[in-house]
């Protein structure tokens, strides 16, 4: 007769075998979009968008079934080890919100994102924010749908927030996003009023995408990217998506703008690299899952700034820049050009690291409101363009650069916008942590040598996987609550000293 020990050995073991199907039915959807956003012929889109509704159905399916219902429930009162527990929790989260929502609305939630992709690219190209407003009034409304179907008595933004954020609360981002807008709006104004004027050395154009593409391919290589496990393509809207097998990186190249392209890559290398260093032996679990999106931004937001914009890398890195491009220039140019805080900037992804934090407050407050039913669609540009000016005393002439230019909405990614800045805020905490540890931190970037930095984030994030939350993760990282304060010194010191004001 079986222990109870040993049955419970036994529910666990079936339990985790469906949760893997769970992962690798969701991991081919990932490459189905990725497919559709770099190789797939527009034409394939009314094909795409069945195969990837009919890859959501199916994981929806595998999440609410009855069996692992049954085992959630079995393994309620088993004795666990802490990693166990840990992957029960997560499973349980991602179920219990599930079993809410119909099958139904998860395929015409995945059909309607597949489909608003082209209307997107459309509409942007040719500047009609018409052509895309009743497929963005589709698409609030099916994720008011699923909000209300996961919890009708709480806050629509606040359920969407928790599907990419789920333990540091809306509070919190909200509370963040003040404390930034209070303490950065200040400091862009002394920078706006300085005399001082950063250095530029690029003249013309850079319209050789292999000179740009053979640029990035290098930083990609310096930095050590796993070419075994990963590549290197374009896209409209830059982004990484993968396994810790198989994690891609994509880029865009602005002719104006070397560095453009540069920051993208080096932001996507952080994504990429943090999921190759989720542990391969718990692939198709939590715990060879990413900590969600604040943690996986701050990844990516590590190395574009606190590497990638620091003197030290540019100390390493302007031979190698300068025999691409056929510039002259020197480290402290090329550090200068990188960290230029611009007066006129409209475009998040081309944004400098301060003036960034306001595009996030913008796209925010549309997108709750739209939620929240305070906004209707037809009002989205206006309302954009106004925000803009307030916040950063520029105004769109275009939706292409207005209210179009991101990919989001279009995925129904309602409440994504936040992690962006959340996980800024992490990534200069995590820099903070791993200088004290860290011996001459600025003396291996100097040198080119990254591996110390790469095995400090492997070991204090990357190896953890889903295993803790995410303010668990945080305290675990760094020995401290989940705070802002790392992050406002860091651009007060770097800012200040940059424009001498």
């Amino acid at each position: 007769m079986a222990t109870a020990s040993e049955d419970s050995e036994s529910t666990y073991e079936q339990f985790l075998d469906h949760v893997r199907r769970l992962h690798y039915v969701e991991d081919a959807g990932g490459v189905l979009n990725w497919d559709q956003q770099v190789m797939m012929p527009d034409a394939g889109t009314p094909a795409r968008a069945k195969q990837t509704s009919a890859i959501s159905t199916l994981h929806h399916d595998l999440l609410t079934d009855d069996d692992l219902a049954d085992w959630l429930d079995e393994l309620d009162d088993a004795d666990l080890d802490p990693e166990q527990e840990a992957v029960v929790r997560e499973v349980r989260r991602d179920h219990e919100r599930a079993t809410r929502v119909p099958a139904d609305l998860v395929e015409r939630l995945s059909e309607a994102s597949s489909n608003a992709l082209p209307v997107w690219k459309e509409a942007k190209a040719e500047d009609d924010f018409d052509a895309f407003a009743d497929t963005l009034e589709d698409l609030v409304e099916l994720r008011r749908e699923y909000a209300a179907a996961i919890d009708p008595d709480r806050d629509p933004y606040e359920v969407l927030f928790e599907e990419y954020e789920p333990y540091l609360g809306i509070d919190t981002a909200e509370e963040v996003l003040t404390n930034l807008r209070d303490a950065l709006v200040p400091l862009i104004d002394d920078i706006a009023d300085s005399d001082v004027t950063l250095a530029d050395p690029f003249e013309g154009t850079y319209d050789d995408d292999d000179t740009q593409h053979d640029l990035v391919e290098t930083a990609l290589d310096t930095l050590g990217y796993d070419w075994d496990r990963g590549r290197l393509d374009t896209a409209p809207h830059p982004f990484s998506m993968g396994t810790q097998f198989d994690a891609r990186v994509t880029t865009r190249f602005t002719p104006e703008d070397p560095l453009d392209a540069l920051g993208s890559t080096i932001h996507e290398f952080g994504h990429a690299t943090y999921t190759l260093g989720l542990p391969q032996e718990a692939y198709g679990t939590p715990l060879g899952d990413n900590r969600d999106l604040s943690v996986h931004e701050s990844q990516s937001r590590f190395w574009e700034n606190h590497v990638g914009r620091s003197r030290s890398f540019w100390d390493f890195f302007t031979e190698t820049a300068n025999d691409h491009l056929g510039t002259d220039a020197t480290a402290q140019q090329f550090y200068e050009a990188f960290n230029e805080v611009y007066d006129d900037n409209l475009i998040r992804v081309e944004a400098d690291e301060l003036t960034y934090h306001m595009h996030i407050i913008v796209r925010f407050e549309i997108e709750r409101d739209l939620i929240r039913g305070d906004l209707d669609v037809e009002d989205v540009p206006g309302v954009w363009n106004d925000k803009m000016e307030e916040y950063l005393g520029i105004r769109p002439d275009t939706d292409a650069e207005g209210c179009l230019q991101d990919i989001h909405w279009t995925n129904g990614a309602f409440g994504y916008f936040p992690t962006y800045t959340l996980g800024s805020v992490l990534a200069a905490q995590l820099d903070h942590h791993a200088r004290q540890d860290i011996d001459g931190f600025d003396d291996h970037v100097r040198a080119g040598e990254f591996g110390p930095i790469h095995d400090w984030l492997t070991e204090n994030v990357h190896q953890h996987g889903a295993r803790y939350r995410t303010d668990d993760l945080v305290e675990e990282a760094t020995g401290e609550s989940f705070t802002a304060e790392h992050f406002l010194d860091y651009a007060e010191e770097k800012y200040r000293a940059l424009y001498d004001c």
